[in-house]
């Protein structure tokens, strides 16, 4: 993209690859549970969920290009720490997980809460890290409208989802 520097692009661009690894792990972790009896939950939020994460990419990239964002190195170097440090917290709950691990909500009948890794003291820290990283990704490049704009689409699909997703475990149990 003009104007957007080609490091911002591969950040961008090594995020979506790791998006298309998580789904790589979700469809057959999806498997598993199906044949394990898995009852999916929620599936009418999983597209507007899905576009909220595929709109925070793009909007970074645009917003830098269109606005012309200035890289502040202060914001930017700490900004991509914290980016850094939640692509890690993410895959230590897909690992905590193990294959009950998702990107949809699915319950497989007579399994028990994990209650290992980031689990031993949090719900769901999964969904503190897409918040921290919805901050943060953005704020490499000053993007904070798109930090801003996510946020609060990512609040409203969060609300939906933490009242699918807890419901569901409360059926299961």
């Amino acid at each position: 993209m003009p104007g957007t520097p080609m490091w911002l692009v591969a950040l961008v661009a090594a995020v979506a690859a790791e998006r298309v690894a998580e789904l790589v792990v979700s469809r057959r972790h999806t498997r598993w549970a199906e044949s394990q009896g898995g009852v999916e939950y929620g599936r009418g939020h999983y597209p507007v969920m899905a576009a909220v994460h595929a709109a925070l990419l793009v909007g970074i990239l645009a917003e830098v290009t269109l606005a012309d964002r200035p890289f502040l190195p202060a914001l930017g170097w700490a900004a991509l720490g914290l980016a850094v440090l939640a692509q890690a917290l993410r895959w230590w709950c897909v690992r905590s997980l193990g294959r009950h691990w998702n990107t949809r909500v699915i319950v497989v009948p007579g399994t028990a809460l994990v209650s290992r890794g980031p689990y031993r003291w949090f719900r769901h820290p999964n969904y503190a890290v897409v918040v921290v990283e919805g901050v943060a990704l953005p704020l490499v490049h000053t993007a904070w409208t798109t930090a801003l704009l996510f946020t609060l689409a990512n609040a409203a699909v969060l609300a939906v989802r933490l009242r699918v997703e807890n419901a569901a475990l409360r059926l299961a149990a």
